[in-house]
């Protein structure tokens, strides 16, 4: 079941569903009772993209396409791919990502849509051994869109990749990530924020499986949900039999700003190997009423008190960015949504 094979047959039959444990609070099934008409081509401008500043290296699919990406031995490259949906209908996205020994990439991508589209986009990133990829993701997809993006990254020993995913939700959203992590010395970092208002929705779910010694994986996912919005986080690290000397850690913490507002979440570890040092650990809860307390006691209004203590709460995914220009763009991404 996937939401590609549906929106290539028209076929509600093949949407993932409640019944699939890794889909059973994101129900496309339950919810799209008919696959919409493709999406029409779209040749007029779409506008600005968030990136647009960082790096005159643009690839644009708009209403689905294909891309490839290639960066050769010992290249470095900053490329900000847009994946964009206008007018409706529904379309997948396929694009492939390829590294070769010792090539760096920062990849700014971002996805947005203006209606109620249906998208399905489908990433396969490769790294060859000590090349280096951090991928920066931010939506903003309309309220009615429903989107899926699924990206699956194979790392070489010694290669290294971080990622940084944030999302408002949209009617429904889910940002996947699959991570084949060989060991040998290579290192990841996948990271999140989510920030959801009104009724949005949105699921950030990662698995990662460590086939080889010495790998490490760090893993933080914070989010803030207020209104009837909905988040979920599923991370699941499996450590295969033989992958001693394994460090993993994943964090996942949410703020409840309202009493209708809800956070799903399933941190898993499986652990099949003994010379291990692998922990998680899951909050959700509401802000700090001291904290509060204390900044209303030096004259702040409790609206100013509760943004900076929301954005404070935040700001420590954004803070492991590794690029400095990337950070600015999400810092004001952080701030225009907790402002919203």
């Amino acid at each position: 079941m996937s939401l590609a094979a549906a929106i290539a047959d028209r076929d509600v039959a093949q949407l993932p569903s409640r019944r699939d444990e890794d889909w059973r609070w994101t129900d496309l099934r339950g919810l799209i009772r008919a696959i919409p008409e493709p999406s029409a081509p779209f040749p007029g401008d779409i506008g600005p993209g968030p990136f647009d500043q960082l790096t005159p290296d643009q690839r644009v699919l708009v209403n689905g396409g294909e891309a490839a990406i290639e960066v050769g031995v010992g290249e470095k490259a900053e490329i900000a791919l847009r994946l964009a949906a206008r007018g409706g209908g529904s379309h997948a996205n396929r694009v492939s990502i390829t590294l070769g020994q010792g090539a760096r990439l920062r990849l700014f991508e971002s996805y947005d849509s203006d209606g109620a589209s249906l998208a399905q986009t489908t990433l396969a990133i490769t790294l060859a051994e000590g090349a280096a990829v951090e991928r920066i993701v931010l939506t903003a997809d309309d309220p009615e869109a429903v989107s899926v993006s699924q990206a699956e990254v194979r790392l070489a020993p010694g290669a290294e990749f971080g990622q940084t995913v944030l999302s408002p939700g949209a009617r429904r959203q889910r940002l996947e990530t699959v991570v084949h992590h060989p060991g040998g010395q290579a290192k990841l970092r996948l990271d999140g924020v989510y920030v959801l208002a009104d009724k949005a929705h949105a699921d950030l779910t990662t698995i990662v499986t460590h086939e080889g010694v010495d790998g490490a994986t760090e893993q933080l996912t914070k989010g803030v949900v207020r209104d009837q919005a909905r988040g979920v986080f599923q991370g699941r690290i499996v450590v295969a039999e033989g992958a001693d000397r394994t460090d993993a850690k994943m964090g996942h913490h949410a703020l409840l700003l309202s009493d209708r507002a809800e956070v799903d979440a399933k941190p898993e570890l499986e652990i099949y190997a003994d010379d291990v040092a692998c922990a998680h650990g899951n909050t959700v809860g509401a802000l700090d009423e001291d904290a509060l307390f204390y900044a209303r006691q030096r004259g702040m209004p409790e609206a100013e008190a509760r943004a900076l203590l929301t954005e404070a709460f935040l700001g420590e995914v954004v803070d492991r960015i590794w690029n400095e220009a990337a950070r600015d763009v999400v810092r004001a991404w952080v701030g225009e949504r907790l402002r919203g």
